[in-house]
């Protein structure tokens, strides 16, 4: 049992309340948190999101959170990034435009290219095959399906960074992680007990 409270951060595009459910679930605790000054107190934070990238990331950077986030990043903290919110630690966006992103990862989220009898977004469920082992899919079984939405993708620069992909007419990043930081682009919380065990994994990892 997890004693410490994970920060949920609200910047106005999150699914939050599906995400804290998951938590809780998992036997965990969740706040959820919109004042930067108040993510000083968590050792983990999740950063979900629903939505466009460039609203996203200008919501942050004009929130303060950004910064805040950052700060807990560079301290260590356990920050987990969950479909948007894994897009947004990347370099940079090719959504409506170019924009910039944390850049926490070297990589670039880019629009997937219709291909013959694909449809975008990419919805529903697909298999996520593990690349190389981590804490946060201990105990799980690598091609266990998993609830996608998205029309676009991460790329990683340095191979290195990715946990998993996942086929969908190509193959993509779908879990990756540097040091303290990981980003998933499916849904864990609507990906049954899969999406729960990578929850559970991340509330036990040690501070």
């Amino acid at each position: 049992m997890v004693s410490q409270s994970v920060a949920i951060v609200d910047y106005g595009m999150g699914n939050l309340r599906s995400v804290q459910n998951a938590v809780e679930h998992s036997g965990g605790r969740s706040v959820i948190v919109a004042n930067p000054m108040e993510l000083s107190a968590y050792d983990k934070i999740i950063l979900p999101g629903v939505g466009a990238f460039g609203q996203a990331i200008a919501c942050l950077h004009q929130t303060g959170l950004s910064i805040a986030l950052n700060e807990r990043r560079e301290a260590g903290a356990h920050i987990l990034g969950i479909c948007l919110g894994m897009q947004l630690m990347c370099s940079a966006s090719e959504e409506d435009g170019i924009h910039e992103g944390l850049n926490w990862f070297s990589a670039q989220v880019i629009r997937f290219l219709p291909e013959t009898g694909l449809s975008v977004p990419h919805m529903g469920w697909n298999g996520v095959d593990f690349v190389r082992d981590d804490p946060i899919l201990a105990g799980l079984t690598s091609g266990s399906d998993a609830y996608f939405v998205h029309s676009y993708h991460v790329r990683c620069d340095d191979p290195t960074d990715v946990l998993a992909t996942t086929d969908y007419g190509l193959r993509f990043d779908s879990m990756i992680q540097h040091g303290n930081v990981r980003g998933i682009q499916f849904h864990p919380e609507k990906s049954q007990e899969f999406g729960l065990g990578i929850i559970r994994n991340y509330l036990e990892m040690p501070c």
